[in-house]
């Protein structure tokens, strides 16, 4: 957890402005309780380098391959991708019990990821420092809980309308978005190997899909034309929200402390997503089944979706919404491996290519980048001077030389 490391008095840090000196999340407050959020290290004396003088360090197309980071940024994707494997496998199991509550059983996500992460926020800021944080910056959040909630709601009810295959397909308008959004707003700019990287590990879900189809694990199951161009409308505007959410939560994390963030998204995402489940599953509540077994898919759902939102900041922070999506799209394979002793499914000879090629196509995006990576983000300065100093970030690698966390 990042904050205060009790042995070593590292907080993360906000660099602070005349213009930020009174917001609830600035450095320029100090907590209620514990150390100020500031490193352990005094930025006026200690060796504080440069982004150019970091990225010198290593040089070429691969330099950073040669980074710790880079590893961390692959094995950390493929972590996420298996924690939403994980829970898909659980909504299948949910469903098999005769439980299909989609809003319902993310709500205890949002309760949980609350719980840990707004009481510490408390702890850190005091009571009066979080109620100036809900009314000066809470839009903010409000708006990133909306959309993170509209989109697993929306992806979810695609599916009871439309095939497989055309939510798959769908669910890719979600890196368009995070592309077009993070270019236009964000300044971000692509390297001819990103795009490259993109476009090879949609092929290699393209290859994923044909297997699905080849198989008929896609067919429609005699679904109309009028649900089928619900569901895929449904299914877009699910992709488009979690795009957005994505990139919102990015620049988010990038300047505030990742326990301020995912505590208001816990908060906020609790209130819509629990109005949403009272008004949309209050019947499909009522004729569920509940037994003991529903309460333990429940709860591994939870946990393993809390995990999922707990590590999804720290890949925003070392990488970038785009390259996080691509990561999840290893997620069908995964979901077919776990499926083999789950659900008793077959791998395909077509899946282990597939798995290939995404990976493949995860290290071309990163083929010319230098040693930080997309850790150095753009809308924070030269520097990284208008960020936050956290677990990931580029300016605590300015601040306190090789280090990640």
């Amino acid at each position: 957890m990042e904050g205060q490391d009790r042995k070593s008095g590292v907080t993360e840090h906000h660099t602070s402005t005349q213009a930020d000196a009174d917001s609830p999340s600035s450095g320029g407050v100090r907590p209620a309780h514990g150390a100020p959020e500031v490193t352990g290290i005094d930025e006026d004396t200690a060796a504080v380098t440069t982004v150019e003088e970091v990225e010198a360090s290593k040089k070429g197309w691969f330099a950073y391959f040669k980074t710790r980071d880079f590893y961390i940024v692959l094995v950390l994707g493929q972590i996420l991708a298996l924690c939403i494997t994980s829970t898909n496998t659980f909504s299948s199991l949910l469903v098999g019990q005769g439980t299909s509550i989609p809003a319902f059983q993310t709500f205890f996500n949002y309760v949980l990821l609350n719980i840990i992460y707004t009481s510490f926020t408390l702890y850190r800021y005091g009571f009066k420092r979080w109620c100036r944080l809900l009314l000066k910056d809470g839009w903010k959040y409000i708006i990133l809980s909306f959309l993170d909630v509209q989109g697993n709601y929306f992806t979810v009810l695609a599916y009871r309308y439309t095939t497989i295959l055309s939510a798959q397909l769908i669910n890719f308008f979600a890196i368009v978005v995070v592309v077009i959004v993070s270019f236009l707003f964000l300044h971000v700019r692509y390297h001819i190997t990103q795009v490259a990287g993109i476009l090879i590990c949609i092929g290699g879900v393209g290859i994923l899909i044909g297997s699905d189809h080849i198989t008929g694990a896609t067919a429609s199951d005699g679904i109309s034309k009028g649900n089928q161009v619900k569901g895929d409308l449904f299914a877009l505007v699910g992709a488009s929200c979690y795009g957005l959410s994505n990139v919102v939560e990015e620049f988010l994390v990038s300047k505030r402390p990742l326990y301020e963030v995912v505590g208001q998204l816990g908060f906020w995402g609790m209130i819509w997503n629990g109005a949403q489940a009272g008004i949309f599953d209050k019947k499909q509540f009522q004729s569920a089944t509940w037994n003991g077994k529903v309460g333990g898919y429940l709860t591994g759902y939870t946990l393993i979706l809390a995990m999922f939102y707990s590590l999804a900041p720290i890949m925003f922070r070392l990488s970038s919404a785009a390259f996080f999506n691509i990561s999840l799209l290893t997620g069908n394979f995964w979901g077919v491996c776990i499926g083999v002793k789950v659900f008793h499914l077959s791998i395909h000879w077509m899946y282990p290519i597939a798995f290939v090629c995404i990976i493949g196509g995860l290290l071309v995006y990163f083929v010319g980048k230098k040693v930080l990576g997309e850790a150095t983000k753009p809308w924070l300065g030269k520097n990284q001077e208008q960020g936050v100093t956290g677990v990931g970030t580029a300016r605590r690698r300015v601040v306190r030389g090789d280090t990640v966390v």
